[in-house]
């Protein structure tokens, strides 16, 4: 397996991962109120937006390196757009609504602190959708051989 499918397959599949357990943990707090719905928000955005430009631009980059390099160019162009897209998604509502959510108090949080919630974990739930088919799709390219195999890839060893 060459450098790029590797840290494509590592860090793409750390990123997906590390949407879904946000996603779970926004799921889990819709049940409660807004105060401590903030206060767990404040704690959110103090350091997880390292690991999330930790973990994507790394999945982009390799991405885009294994693109230009394999005979499974589509597939991996497919997963390549699906992570900008999240990218572009994440510039566009994420990081304004979280951008705002950084001023809140967790003792007075907005009066329109529910709709917000909604916007940014709808917008959270399509990039992590997105995410998680960008890493399928390279796991399935993964199986096949590529260039730098030279045909001794999976398949190959396989007797396909």
């Amino acid at each position: 397996m060459n450098y790029a499918r590797f840290a494509s397959l590592l860090f793409a599949g750390l990123f997906a991962g590390f949407l879904t357990g946000v996603a779970i943990l926004e799921l889990s707090l819709r049940g409660f109120d807004a105060t401590v719905y903030t206060q767990v928000r404040l704690v959110e955005l103090d350091s997880l937006d390292k690991l999330a430009v930790a973990t994507l631009l790394p999945a982009v980059l390799s991405t885009a390196v294994w693109a230009y390099r394999t005979n499974t160019r589509w597939p991996t162009v497919s997963a390549l757009a699906l992570l900008v897209f999240v990218f572009g998604l994440t510039l566009l509502i994420n990081l304004p609504i979280n951008a705002d959510q950084l001023e809140w108090n967790a003792q007075s949080p907005p009066a329109d602190w529910s709709e917000v919630r909604d916007r940014w974990q709808l917008a959270h739930a399509v990039r992590t959708a997105a995410a998680i088919l960008a890493f399928g799709i390279l796991a399935y390219s993964a199986s096949w051989p590529s260039r730098a195999d030279n045909g001794k890839g999976v398949r190959a060893r396989r007797g396909r």
